[in-house]
């Protein structure tokens, strides 16, 4: 989302500082910072042999259970009829280690076809093979990551896929999924990146993605026709902003001009408002700026509230909770929806797993922030958000490049 210069620095800052590896030179890292990354790795390394060890040791077990002599009656394998015609009884069997069925008192009464006997001490030393060799691969495998030139996240998060591993605060958090939300259906083979950075998806052999930027003051002049010209269909604008500092409310200077430009230029349009709420008067004070000022506009796409962490301590609303932030967020939905028109929640992995309850925000179209070409987040969500270094015709300089799923304007 675009924010101000300082806070798009700051947002920078941040998205850098996570994406940071151990191979990159001519960086200085904290002594805390090298703690955290080992830390992590020997994580990653006791939960995985954690789980190899509680492997073997069932595998043990039922060796040692498949060795213990059973009591079983009636016919077992070679047994004979008796002088009457009767059969043999034999109370209890067991197995010698050339993998024969025999009685108590070792006698040979049958045998089991095809069977491997191991005795214990082959077993333990298979176990203990398996154990090394299960924490060589392990590391071998971080190790080869890190060669080449993989992140800490992108080397830990496929030994962790019921887990979301979100850096933040100079820590890597692991957040169970919860799979009790809607979950996307999104597939990373139906992911085209074009020559010129733009994402698009495809379903059998058919884009079905739509092309839209989101713009504020920060873009400047646009001249509209040239955007639609470049198969932009839709596009974000900001109504304003509430300081994160100060917390005055702002309208966009620009608002006006863009608005009336997109739908001029035939692009369909949502608003967004970027919030630093710190409580329900100032978020209604917010909701009620952002009705009254696209009143006058055909609204074709949804009304978004941005709710973002500010990347240092001065943000006010960084210092809500996760219920308080979550009540707001729910609280302008709400008003937009009462109002006639269609809310939605724009937020990053960090807000998502972190500082939002999903829970109780299932109801509400998602806009999704993730600057990679992978699907790692997944919940459901109509926009992504790919890029903020985009390039479009009628733009000077950089915009951000969103794509959605479906058409907005049609629901």
């Amino acid at each position: 989302m675009d924010l101000t210069l300082r806070e798009k620095r700051m947002k920078n800052t941040m998205d850098n500082a996570a994406m940071l590896n151990d191979n990159r030179s001519g960086r200085h890292r904290s002594r805390r910072h090298r703690r955290n990354r080992a830390l992590a790795m020997v994580v990653s390394l006791t939960v995985m042999v954690a789980i190899m060890y509680g492997t073997v040791a069932l595998c043990t077990w039922i060796a040692g259970k498949m060795q213990e002599p059973s009591p079983v009656s009636g016919n077992v394998g070679g047994s004979q009829a008796g002088e009457n015609g009767g059969d043999t009884n034999v109370d209890k069997i067991g197995l010698d280690e050339n993998g024969n069925v025999v009685d108590t008192d070792g006698n040979v009464v049958g045998a089991l076809s095809d069977t491997t006997v191991y005795s214990r001490a082959e077993l333990e030393a298979q176990v203990n093979g398996a154990r090394e060799q299960a924490a060589a691969d392990v590391l071998n495998g971080i190790r080869t990551k890190l060669n080449d030139g993989d992140s800490i996240m992108e080397t830990l998060r496929p030994l962790y896929p019921e887990d979301l591993i979100v850096y933040s605060g100079g820590q890597y958090h692991f957040v169970p999924i919860n799979r009790s939300l809607k979950q996307h259906q999104l597939d990373e083979t139906c992911l085209n990146v074009l020559e010129s950075g733009e994402f698009q998806y495809i379903q059998d052999g058919q884009v079905i993605s739509h092309k839209g930027i989101d713009v504020s003051k920060h873009q400047g002049e646009i001249d509209w026709n040239l955007v639609a010209q470049d198969g932009v269909e839709f596009a974000f604008i900001r109504v304003g902003n509430r300081g994160y500092g100060t917390g005055k409310l702002v309208e966009d200077e620009n608002f006006e001009a863009n608005i009336t430009g997109a739908i001029a230029a035939g692009i369909k349009v949502g608003v967004y408002f970027y919030s630093q709420a710190i409580d329900e008067t100032e978020l209604r004070e917010e909701a009620d700026l952002v009705l009254e000022k696209i009143a006058p506009y055909q609204i074709d796409c949804p009304v978004v509230f941005d709710v973002e962490k500010v990347a240092g301590d001065d943000g006010r609303m960084n210092k809500l909770s996760v219920e308080e932030r979550t009540n707001l967020t729910r609280l302008f939905c709400e008003i937009i929806e009462n109002a006639g028109y269609r809310p939605m929640i724009y937020y990053n992995t960090e807000m998502g797993a972190l500082m939002l309850g999903l829970e109780s925000l299932e109801d509400y179209d998602k806009w999704f922030a993730a600057y990679s070409d992978t699907f790692y987040y997944p919940y459901e969500y109509k926009i992504w958000q790919y890029s903020q270094q985009g390039t479009v015709q009628g733009i000077k300089g950089a915009v951000d490049l969103n794509i959605s799923f479906v058409p907005l304007w049609e629901e």
